[in-house]
């Protein structure tokens, strides 16, 4: 797996510095929107699931969280539990 990850690289292009430059927000609100947001991207060229460019890995940070724990922690807690 760590050989894998190593594959794992972001072009240069993809990362900028500025103030409106998506960062850590964007990324929280863009990876909460995640499954509308794809669902739009079907159906419209001008929806995108993911900023480019970006602030790098604030960004992605953000955007792990926000599709992790925003949009899938809901609803894992909402299951009940089997009681034994």
């Amino acid at each position: 797996m760590l050989l894998l990850s190593a594959c794992a690289a972001q072009i240069d292009a993809g990362v900028a510095t500025g103030e409106d430059v998506p960062g850590f927000w964007w990324g929280l609100w863009h990876g909460f929107i995640f499954p509308w947001a794809w669902i739009g991207s079907l159906f419209d060229e001008g929806i995108a699931v993911y900023a480019v460019p970006n602030s790098g890995g604030w960004y992605d940070f953000g955007f792990f969280l926000g599709i992790t724990v925003l949009g899938g922690g809901s609803w894992f807690s909402s299951k009940k539990r089997r009681r034994d």
